[in-house]
């Protein structure tokens, strides 16, 4: 089975459609090791897929539109952080203190791009806040790895030990990655079908979503790049942050472009948030799992109070396991899978030539929902869709499509590039690798100063 009939297949699918998907092959885009290109490849056009599909459905067209994925835009979003610029500015992609460290056994990969994270991290060391790079290597120098992966996380901090493929394949979070599927999707009850307003088939541009509204509470990567998706396609995407927790300003001008960014403190401003609520058409979710239980957002207790509603969940770990509650991020989850190790060197550590595992689960949990509000429009249901990145990885490791590498040749990202001024100031973007027929070239609007929209619906 080729990568894209496995995540179309994962997606639900109809694989009579897989027809309308045309690839441009580039050689020597996203180099490496594993099958990054298939896998980047094959989540970017099952969601250009699901989003032509709904997108007939709407304007009740008698064939889904013709998808084009092409590597050399594929490759562009996938780093989209760090093909951006900000008034001629590159962005800083991670903090001094989020790398790997030796130990006395091995390695350990710290995430502290937050304050919050970093200042954890410190007091799991025992070092003051203003400590150094060389104080944390010193620190963490005569530690095993295990042990500092310990400490860090019971002080809510992050850090993973590095190990092997087959160190991982016999820990028990990998045994429940591998039970479960890479989409996990539940209709939970028998709400209603979902009556979309039709679209224009003659309109401009075809934008499936148009007309939903979209609740975004995601952080960092996967989440924000599935939101960013759905509103490309003409979502009205809503992102909800905490006052006391603002997003990193270069991660938010690159993941946030076509939203709208409010405030809400969920502990007080219940009322506001229950408002938002009973209009809205999807919830999006990326804390870790049951963080938000407590403010009456897990999917049960939305979808109960909102019946029909999709709620789609991603996480670094999934639900389930021993690391079912923990907080991660991509570098992270490569580091404990064996996806550093393998891509690494005998004498240090590698990465993926992305962080592919956020980009790619994000465009399949946006290929999730629009598939779900799909299936709505005939079968009703409220609808639970689940990634977690650690499946991605899962995937991505075990991945056994050998189709050619090779393909036509690949200059460089800037054919997929756009520049445009807004509220931020003057922007460098990798423009939507999500492309079908009539579909949107480019993002309605441009990103807009954290937190400074109303937490209402436009």
């Amino acid at each position: 089975m080729t990568a894209i009939n496995y995540a179309w297949s994962a997606l639900g699918g109809d694989p009579s459609l897989l027809a309308r998907i045309t690839t441009v092959a580039r050689a020597d885009t996203l180099p490496s090791r594993l099958p990054v290109r298939r896998l980047a490849r094959a989540c970017v056009g099952a969601c250009a897929l699901a989003a032509a599909e709904l997108g007939a459905r709407r304007t009740a067209a008698a064939r889904v539109p013709a998808v084009l994925v092409d590597d050399g835009a594929v490759a562009a979003a996938f780093t989209s952080e760090r093909q951006l610029l900000v008034d001629g500015r590159a962005p800083v992609q991670f903090a001094p203190l989020s790398r790997f460290w030796r130990t006395a056994d091995g390695w350990v990969r710290t995430h502290a791009n937050y304050p919050h994270h970093r200042a954890r991290l410190l007091a799991a060391l025992g070092l003051p806040e203003g400590a150094a790079a060389e104080d944390v290597a010193a620190r963490i120098a005569g530690r095993p790895s295990l042990d500092v992966e310990t400490a860090v996380f019971g002080a809510g901090g992050l850090a993973v030990a590095l190990r092997s493929p087959g160190t991982w394949a016999a820990h028990g979070q990998a045994a429940e990655v591998a039970a479960r599927p890479l989409v996990e999707r539940a209709r939970p009850d028998t709400a209603p079908v979902r009556r979309l307003p039709p679209l224009d088939a003659g309109a401009a541009v075809l934008l499936p979503a148009a007309g939903l509204r979209v609740l975004d509470l995601t952080r960092v990567l996967a989440g924000p790049v599935a939101t960013r998706t759905l509103a490309l396609l003409g979502a009205d995407v809503l992102r909800l942050d905490a006052p006391w927790l603002p997003e990193l300003a270069d991660q938010h001008a690159d993941t946030d472009i076509g939203k709208r960014s409010a405030t809400l403190d969920l502990g007080t401003g219940r009322a506001a948030f229950e408002e938002l609520l009973a209009s809205a058409d999807v919830v999006v979710t990326g804390y870790r799992p049951g963080a938000l239980d407590r403010f009456g957002l897990s999917p049960e207790a939305l979808a109960e109070r909102r019946p029909g509603l999709v709620v789609a969940q991603v996480s670094a770990w999934g639900g389930h396991g021993p690391w079912g509650g923990r907080r991660g991020f991509d570098s992270l989850v490569q580091a404990a899978t064996g996806i550093a190790e393998t891509e690494g060197s005998a004498d240090r550590p590698g990465a993926l030539p992305a962080q592919a595992l956020d980009h790619g689960t994000g465009y399949l949990l946006a290929a999730g929902v629009l598939r779900a509000l799909t299936e709505q429009s005939y079968d009703g249901g409220s609808r639970f869709v689940r990634l977690a990145l650690a499946r991605t990885a899962r995937w991505l490791t075990t991945e056994t499509d050998h189709e050619p590498e090779g393909g036509e040749p690949y200059e460089g990202p800037r054919a997929w590039l756009a520049e445009r001024d807004g509220p931020l100031g003057r922007l460098r973007y990798a423009r939507p690798p999500v492309r079908f027929d009539g579909g949107p070239k480019d993002w309605a609007r441009p990103p807009v100063p954290w937190g400074s929209d109303p937490a209402v619906w436009a």
